[in-house]
């Protein structure tokens, strides 16, 4: 089934802009057609809108962090795949760096990892269109939010598997980061629940790939931090959904409780989401609540008694309510619109993210929350929630090495714009970042870490050097996504 055009009506062109017409390589300059220069080329014809201005190159200097800014030479907005294969070819031959970013000046990143500094930053909002939805799974662009995908599907009883909480991310970032949620223990990953990809590597070559078809470049791009390519259609998996969800919460005594019910969740299949909180009290302690959700229809609500029987949540501490499918995925976006109003969604977010080894991870939780005090984590609260290893299939997707593995989040929101503030907050996340690898832990690779090339081998282990022969075969001129900081030529 073909849909109409989704794709953003903004490409921020007016009659008023200059056009760009050639770049000069000795000057890193865009280059207009009032001027010139002697080592002048002439840039590819483009569809889509390259913008140069002072406030497009700043907006795509940000991110949701608020941390890092990098100012980039031009934005590109494209109006097609060709405009990206055509930009992407032009930068590896003028060694441009070229970062793609889900929206300029909304990126989900929170360190810089989708700028480019004096490179090219490719908006892929530009494509945005969902080409088909079918019985068993979705066409779409890079720069469709999820949410936009769910109001297609959902009225066919159809949804991914996995979401994240926060559904107003494009699925081309999230894929090529990993993108976690509560039916993770169920379902794997994001990328783990991808079809097939259109991909254009770092020379501009577009290449299709699935688990049948360019393999290597399949398993290289899902979660690979956009080294290898950039995505620019995906067919993502969908799957039958009830219209209702039944959200249950519960508070627990400590953490090591709360992980073992969620593991035995886990093991029996009796919610279709499960995650915990930590949030942050007054007296710098955290409140450990259980969030779990079970999908059903109108004719066969679940049982609230069966639901939670077995569990060892504090007595009392119990409740349930029922939302439609749809406001239980998009539950954020309230919350979302109250900090935009009153501007603290635009101060820095240095968060951070880990995947702890089930056998560490219940001790490693208590001491760093009995170090976290309130005003560490602001707005944010704490995620903890365990899901297989076996059930994650991109190989570039860091996980310790045990068969249970702990989403431990410490989703921080620094409580004013001070970048002394926000520095201290990383600095501290790097501490936790070093004694979570001291217990065989490892990072997911979207928060505010600082880390060396060093880092980055020792993040994957044994898979750096495949890691590495991929980053040869398809951005030998290591062109791409110079803001993760992982190679340096």
């Amino acid at each position: 089934m073909t849909l109409r055009s989704t794709r953003r009506g903004f490409l921020r062109s007016s009659a008023a802009a200059v056009p760009i017409l050639a770049f000069s390589p000795s000057a890193k300059a865009w280059l207009t057609c009032t001027q010139a220069a002697a080592d002048a080329v002439a840039i590819p014809g483009l569809d889509g809108v390259l913008l140069t201005s002072a406030s497009d190159r700043a907006a795509a200097a940000d991110d949701w962090g608020h941390i890092v800014s990098e100012t980039p030479l031009a934005v590109l907005v494209p109006a097609s795949i060709d405009d990206v294969r055509k930009a992407i070819k032009f930068a590896n031959q003028h060694c441009i760096k070229v970062g793609p970013m889900s929206m300029v000046g909304n990126s989900h990143s929170t360190q810089g990892q989708s700028q480019a500094a004096c490179g090219l930053v490719i908006d892929m909002s530009g494509l945005s269109e969902i080409h088909a939805i079918n019985a068993n799974d979705a066409v779409v662009d890079p720069g469709v939010r999820w949410y936009e995908l769910l109001q297609q599907t959902l009225p066919l009883g159809k949804s991914p598997p996995v979401l994240t909480d926060h559904i107003d991310l494009s699925v081309g970032g999230t894929l090529s980061v990993g993108g976690i949620g509560g039916q993770t223990a169920r379902h794997g990953l994001q990328a783990d629940n991808v079809l097939e990809l259109w991909v254009v590597t770092g020379e501009g070559q577009l290449k299709q790939c699935s688990a049948s078809q360019n393999p290597g470049l399949f398993n290289a791009v899902r979660g690979g931090l956009g080294q290898f390519g950039v995505i620019v259609k995906a067919r993502v998996k969908l799957i039958a959904v009830k219209p209702l969800a039944r959200h249950y919460t519960a508070v627990y005594a400590d953490v090591a409780t709360l992980i073992a019910d969620q593991v035995k969740l886990m093991n029996e299949g009796r919610f279709d989401y499960v995650e915990g909180l930590g949030l942050p009290q007054p007296d710098d302690s955290y409140v450990l609540l259980l969030e779990a959700v079970k999908y059903f229809s109108a004719d066969a609500p679940p049982d609230d008694a069966a639901m939670l029987a077995g569990l060892a949540f504090i007595p009392g501490t119990s409740a349930a309510d029922t939302q439609t499918l749809y406001d239980f995925y998009n539950r954020l976006a309230p919350i979302v619109d109250f900090t935009k109003f009153t501007g603290d969604w635009f101060l820095p977010h240095p968060l951070t993210d880990f995947f702890l080894p089930r056998s560490k991870a219940a001790a490693f939780i208590e001491e760093t929350l009995a170090n976290t005090p309130v005003a560490d984590i602001g707005f944010g609260p704490v995620l903890i929630y365990p899901f297989p290893r076996s059930k994650v299939t991109a190989p570039f997707v860091a996980l310790p090495n045990e068969p249970i593995c702990v989403l431990f989040s410490l989703l921080r929101w620094a409580p004013n714009a001070d970048p002394a503030v926000a520095a201290d907050l990383v600095a501290k996340n790097r501490e936790v970042f070093e004694a979570m690898r001291a217990i065989g832990g490892k990072r997911y690779s979207i928060g505010s870490v600082v880390l060396s090339h060093a880092d980055w081998v020792g993040h994957f282990g044994l898979k750096w050097p495949f890691y590495l022969a991929e980053k040869l075969v398809h951005d030998p001129q290591n062109t791409l996504t110079p803001g993760q900081h992982i190679f340096s030529w």
